[in-house]
């Protein structure tokens, strides 16, 4: 059986504020992964390849923000997978016309991936559809907190990100 929460925050009283809150946040992020795969899929419910594909596309977009030119290994790296897995899912991405494969201007040996007008709508929309779920999910709360957890949220993930 699991201790309290509170004896769970490294045995510090002055973090007791925080118990809780990373069993929670691992929560949310079971319950969306599962929820996720049909609600950004429209009109195609359970259609996994659109939701591949939006993955892909915002490890592309993260990965090119982050170092310039991103290759296989970077989308394998930004999706926490192996390059065989990833490279059958830029493969896809590619067939649906949403990334273009090049030769690195460094190393002609390694292809670099950028996202395609096409993949740029399917981001752009796959954004909105975030937007639109946050602002649903925080509807009655006050105005100060949803903009202290809208600041929370980024700050989290730009730091997370930032790890290499």
């Amino acid at each position: 059986m699991l201790s309290e929460p509170s004896a769970q925050v490294s045995g510090d009283p002055s973090r007791v504020h925080l118990a809780g809150a990373g069993p929670a946040l691992f929560r949310l992020v079971r319950f969306w992964s599962r929820r996720w795969v049909t609600a950004t899929a429209g009109e195609t419910a359970g259609d996994m390849s659109r939701v591949q594909d939006v993955l892909v596309l915002e490890s592309v977009d993260a990965a090119s923000a982050r170092l310039g030119e991103v290759s296989v290994a970077d989308v394998a790296y930004e999706l926490g997978i192996d390059r065989s897995g990833a490279g059958r899912m830029i493969g896809v991405a590619v067939d649906h016309g949403y990334l273009a494969r090049a030769s690195s201007g460094e190393d002609a040996r390694r292809a670099t991936l950028t996202v395609t007008p096409a993949g740029a709508e399917v981001l752009t929309g796959a954004h909105a559809f975030q937007e639109e779920v946050f602002a649903r999910l925080t509807a009655t709360w006050d105005p100060g907190e949803v903009e202290s957890f809208a600041r929370g949220l980024r700050r989290l993930a730009d730091e997370t990100g930032s790890e290499s």
